[in-house]
């Protein structure tokens, strides 16, 4: 597995994939593109937080901290400045706070049903949808609700089990308009008896739907080649109009799941993984599309972030121990380490006195 160790190269690499442009060792110096704001989860001292991540020169910081009931997963920054944040599955609570004055607003699942992770909200700004499972049956659903209450209006099938992220098409893609609901079926069945707990891998059924947006119909639906990848994460590259789809391998054999793709991309039509890609432990944590196009994949298990082309094929590997959240803004991304921060000139952000112990989960959203 080739790694960028010297700098020059490192910062060669970084320009080629639109982090920073080529000679600008000046601003990656300086620490110019490290400034901003994310959104993130993480664990620290057995306790389970969101809140915001202050990015400066040389250091990173916490401020307007939350503590949550359990592990917090899937986060979504809202106009006026509150944030969405849901219970990594099977979870049962989906909280809008404020960072700006500490308000909480609180909604618990019902029952028979549990979140698995996710929100997205419509483009009207009335209405969220969250990825869900029904328990009897363990049944994907997307779950429509009223964006003031949080209260659920209506629910549709996902064809699948173990739903993951969704997200609305940002614009046309092949025969879909833009606003069709993707979303990422998982394939792992998982029932209240046994939580998380993986059962029946051999009768995994991961597809990536595309939904009408108002109504849930299905619109399409599309599978890979091996049924062990389960569909997890998802980015579009609006540079070549592809989405990025990070994966995790659930092989029985070791050595099939250490050597298991972590991408595919779908254009609108098909559906395929990435080419060449070296070994990376079959588990891909989170993807963010890349300001040149093309997608990086945090892979924690090699501690590494895994580069790749629009159409999916390898191009690199970065570094970073721990490697996991991953987001991006304009002409800047961010990957969290353990406990360093990347930022998009290949500047390594320090963790404050005390933190060194915290870990991030999957996703980081930039701030509003």
């Amino acid at each position: 597995m080739r790694m960028a160790t010297d700098r020059r190269q490192a910062l060669a690499l970084l320009a080629a994939l639109g982090a920073i442009p080529l000679g600008s060792a000046s601003a990656a110096a300086t620490g110019k593109g490290a400034k901003g704001t994310l959104l993130a989860a993480w664990q620290a001292s057995d306790r389970e937080h969101i809140g915001q991540v202050k990015l400066g020169a040389a250091e990173w910081a916490l401020q307007h901290v939350l503590e949550v009931p359990t592990r917090a997963h899937g986060l979504a920054s809202e106009a006026g400045g509150t944030v969405l944040a849901v219970a990594r599955r099977p979870g049962d609570w989906l909280v809008r706070w404020s960072p700006a004055t500490g308000t909480t607003q609180w909604h618990w699942m019902e029952e028979d049903r549990r979140f698995n992770g996710h929100v997205a909200a419509d483009a009207s700004g009335r209405h969220l949808w969250t990825t869900e499972t029904e328990l009897e049956q363990a049944q994907g659903l997307v779950g429509l609700r009223d964006a003031r209450s949080l209260e659920k209006t209506s629910e549709w099938s996902t064809h699948g089990h173990d739903p993951h992220q969704l997200m609305a098409l940002p614009e046309s893609l092949g025969r879909f308009s833009a606003g069709a609901l993707v979303v990422a079926n998982g394939g792992i069945m998982a029932l209240p008896e046994t939580g998380r707990t993986k059962k029946r891998l051999n009768e995994m059924d991961a597809s990536l739907v595309v939904m009408d947006p108002a109504k849930g119909h299905l619109l399409g639906q599309w599978r890979l080649p091996d049924s062990y990848l389960s569909i997890r994460h998802l980015a579009w590259d609006p540079r070549h109009r592809r989405l990025g789809i990070a994966l995790q391998a659930e092989h029985p054999l070791a050595d099939e799941r250490h050597a298991a793709p972590v991408l595919a991309v779908w254009d609108g039509s098909s559906l395929r993984i990435a080419a060449n890609q070296p070994p990376m432990a079959g588990y891909g944590g989170d993807i963010v599309a890349l300001p040149a196009g093309g997608f990086a994949v945090s892979c924690p298990r090699v501690n590494a972030i895994a580069t790749f082309g629009p159409d999916g094929a390898w191009r690199a590997n970065l570094s970073l121990p721990g490697a996991y959240a991953l987001a991006r803004e304009a002409e800047q991304w961010w990957a969290g380490g353990l406990p360093q921060i990347r930022a998009a000139g290949g500047e390594l952000l320090q963790a404050p006195s005390g933190l060194q112990s915290l870990r991030w989960d999957n996703h980081w959203v930039p701030a509003a």
